[in-house]
């Protein structure tokens, strides 16, 4: 009797354990989302050194029913109706304490520049119209309680822009801002693209929840 008692508080300890541990997953997970959503500039780094530009990032939640998706649209801030960057990220706890940004092409980004303005205009997209960009999401890990930071694989995320064969990405991000460090490379492993000292440094100027 003893030995099944012990057992069985072995097995219920467990399975308290386990579920802790995918609560803290989800609650990180939802602090994960909720710090990327808004609408950002790099301003204040272009003002301070001319090396970067003034880029508006704007990612904004859709889907809200089919998970952790935002729509992504960047642009020089001279030009925002034209938009250089329309993306679709899926963020997900990936089960080993790592978060995953999945990024996705959009059927036709024309057509939806602009629409993080409504973002139920989504609705009608569905998922399988997109297009994985396989081997560049951007794993994560929390660093404190406040803080997360990732970049891609190495060398797994293809490219044919500007003469690169792969391009990298790293990323942390903190309350109140992203740090977003892009670059390019040729088949030799040098830069052809992207800042060279250090990432952009967008801040945010609006919060959508």
């Amino acid at each position: 009797m003893f030995l099944f008692v012990s057992a069985a508080l072995l097995m219920a300890g467990g399975c308290r354990t386990t579920a802790t541990i995918q609560q803290r997953a989800e609650a990180d997970l939802n602090r994960l989302f909720s710090m990327m959503q808004g609408t950002f500039n790099s301003a204040e780094q272009a003002r301070s050194d001319s090396a970067y530009l003034n880029i508006s990032l704007i990612q904004v939640p859709i889907w809200t029913d089919r998970g952790h998706y935002l729509y992504v649209e960047q642009a020089r801030f001279e030009s925002l109706e034209s938009p250089y960057r329309q993306r679709i990220y899926h963020v997900y706890h990936r089960g080993d304490g790592r978060f995953v940004s999945a990024i996705y092409l959009l059927p036709d980004d024309e057509a939806w520049s602009g629409k993080w303005e409504t973002p139920e205009a989504f609705d009608a997209l569905e998922k399988d119209e997109l297009t994985l960009l396989e081997g560049c999401e951007v794993v994560l890990r929390r660093q404190g309680r406040k803080r997360f930071s990732g970049k891609t694989g190495e060398g797994t995320c293809s490219s044919v822009q500007r003469g690169a064969v792969y391009t990298s990405s790293q990323t942390v991000i903190t309350p109140g801002k992203m740090v977003s460090w892009d670059r390019g490379y040729d088949a030799a492993g040098n830069v052809v693209w992207g800042a060279r000292q250090g990432g952009y440094v967008f801040n945010r100027i609006r919060k959508f929840q």
